[in-house]
């Protein structure tokens, strides 16, 4: 159990006017006590208060009892309601998270459990988005293994290969350098696919002539990262390289704009007014970056709208991007971390033109 992250959700907590809440998303329930499993279907929670921490459990899922020091056991034939009903404060609001299933919710408030039930994931989240120093540490390394699998994506840069029998390879690279698993289904774009953002992956054939965009991000020991870069297959024409530069300008002064006390929406707008006077405002298609740690995206995105100050211990990404339907797709992403006095760029990997010869 990690009390000081629970103390954390508490203070966040109190600040809604409320002193308990039901976790019930395992990645949350993992940053709260350690343990982690996928219940599919069946009921797992995490009861917080001042006075307890109780996680609820079916009795398939592997032991608890070595990360929380209270669990109660339920079995596939019993309703795990009441126990939970019986540590619930009835005179107090209580908090829920947004994915906790309406199929335990609604009895809960037929069951009055509560007078009132408020919405308490932002209570997590923030808690979540401030990234301690171990978590910093992991997340850095998460992003050196991307940074090595970025070379070896550009290796496969070969006339006659597939996006999707790079997609496919992927994997393996990342495992046979210490990571676990993807952090999100790897973009790999030729050519026209290239413009379209969330291309996913398809047997179109590389071709001289092609950009090549790749935004892959792998998962280490729990922690994710997540990168993009745009090759050329050949000499980049006037246009191509007045976009690429373009969107290379956004990324850099974003990057260096990003300081504690500096909103979100102020260095999305930093980004996209540099797109914007460049003349490629329409094409610059989505916000500049979200949330990222335990989860590829997480809450507290960098947009135009989000008008609260980055604090130091936030990671998140900066990924400006310019896409002209049918011709051009250029973007490129980092990782940044907020420090006390600006940020660290997780990700060393080039970011000028570079050209793969053929």
């Amino acid at each position: 159990m990690h009390q000081e992250r629970i103390q954390a959700v508490l203070a966040n907590l109190e600040k809604q006017g409320c002193h308990q809440a039901v976790v019930s998303d395992p990645t949350s329930i993992f940053y709260l006590t350690g343990y982690y499993t996928e219940p599919y279907e069946r009921f797992l929670a995490l009861y917080v208060s001042p006075k307890e921490c109780v996680l609820f459990a079916n009795r398939l899922f592997p032991d608890a009892t070595p990360f929380c020091p209270e669990v109660v056991v339920h079995d596939d034939t019993e309703d795990p309601l009441p126990a939970l009903i019986e540590h619930i404060d009835h005179t107090s609001a209580l908090g829920l998270d947004k994915i906790f299933p309406a199929r335990w919710v609604l009895p809960l408030i037929d069951a009055k459990a509560a007078p009132s039930f408020i919405l308490a994931s932002k209570a997590v989240d923030d808690a979540r988005s401030i990234k301690s120093a171990e978590e910093q540490e992991l997340m850095r390394e998460a992003s050196r293994v991307n940074d090595k699998a970025m070379e070896w994506l550009k290796s496969q840069i070969k006339e006659g290969v597939t996006e999707q029998s790079i997609a496919e390879g992927l994997l393996g690279t990342y495992r046979s350098l210490g990571a676990q698993d993807h952090s999100f289904a790897p973009i790999v774009s030729f050519g026209a696919n290239a413009a379209d953002p969330h291309h996913e992956p398809d047997g179109t054939v590389l071709k001289r002539g092609d950009m090549v965009l790749y935004d892959v991000g792998c998962r280490k020991d729990a922690y994710c990262s997540d990168m993009t870069r745009t090759f050329f297959t050949a000499e980049p024409t006037e246009e191509e390289k007045r976009v690429y530069e373009t969107v290379r300008h956004a990324n850099e002064a974003a990057e260096a704009l990003v300081k504690p006390g500096v909103t979100f929406a102020e260095i999305d707008l930093c980004a996209r007014h540099i797109i914007e006077d460049a003349g490629y405002g329409p094409y610059f298609t989505h916000r500049l970056g979200h949330q990222i740690g335990l989860n590829d995206h997480e809450p507290g995105d960098v947009s135009a709208t989000h008008d609260e100050a980055v604090r130091p211990g936030q990671c998140f990404s900066i990924e400006p991007g310019i896409y002209i339907p049918g011709r051009i797709g250029v973007r490129i992403e980092d990782l940044v971390i907020v420090t006390e006095d600006g940020c660290e760029v997780l990700n060393s990997y080039p970011k000028g033109i570079q050209v793969v010869d053929l």
